[in-house]
């Protein structure tokens, strides 16, 4: 069985070979490792074996892996669900935030960010399938959450995040993300400076740096089936 050092390396290539294929610009594309359920130490070797970008979906998850790689050259990125209750934590602890869908939620973690620490930097997370049980900001309503969340002072706007509807043919996977891109583009035209998409996971990294992913979350790759 492939250790996650084995298995990192494999979706690295993965990333290189699409960053290929589709004429990126070579290490354009940063890869997150979304360690999900795992322990600690399925985090530490991930580490161990060169990957420094974790992504967590839930904040009690993340405590014991920051722990364990405390004082490590770590950035940590929340990706999950973010309720108010725990925006101060989130502002307190992680250095990049891919799941801001209201106003409510960017103005507590810009004004509960401490002093002394960069911006943190953010995503808008968004509904791009139109789906009622997924999280996200409405693409209409994009226009309007965009400037106000880069206005904030402890916040640095990077770009856009989704996380669409499986599909499981390879054109039928990239069309949400080309939508994704397609808002982007239309908030840079604006007037935002926004450089990042963080779209893609295990099942469609390819498709997803096909259509100008820079960020593509990948747990199941990595570290095997949620526990």
């Amino acid at each position: 069985m492939p250790t996650i050092g084995e298995k990192l390396e494999q979706v690295r290539q993965r990333i290189r070979n699409a960053e290929r294929e589709y004429t990126r610009i070579p290490g354009s594309v940063q890869l997150l490792a979304v360690s999900k359920t795992m322990p600690p130490e399925a985090v530490r070797e991930a580490f161990d074996a060169g990957q420094t970008r974790f992504g967590e979906n839930y904040l009690q998850d993340a405590a014991p892996r920051m722990r364990a790689l405390a004082g490590a050259a770590v950035e940590w990125h929340f990706i999950g669900p973010l309720q108010s209750n725990k925006t101060r934590a989130v502002a307190e602890r992680f250095d990049w935030v891919h799941s801001i869908d209201r106003l409510k939620i960017a103005r507590r973690l810009s004004e509960q960010r401490p002093a002394g620490r960069p911006p943190l930097q953010v995503c808008l997370q968004v509904n791009i399938s139109t789906e009622a049980t997924k999280a996200g900001v409405d693409p209409s309503e994009l226009a309007d959450l965009a400037p106000a969340v880069a206005g904030l002072p402890g916040l640095c706007l990077r770009g856009l995040m989704c996380l669409p509807a499986p599909a499981a043919e390879f054109d039928a996977q990239r069309q949400p993300f080309r939508r994704l891109r397609e808002l982007q583009e239309a908030l840079c035209s604006r007037g935002l400076n926004l450089d990042t998409l963080s779209m893609g996971m295990s099942a469609d990294l390819e498709a997803a740096i096909a259509e100008g992913a820079t960020i593509v979350r990948v747990g199941t790759d990595i570290f095997g089936p949620r526990a």
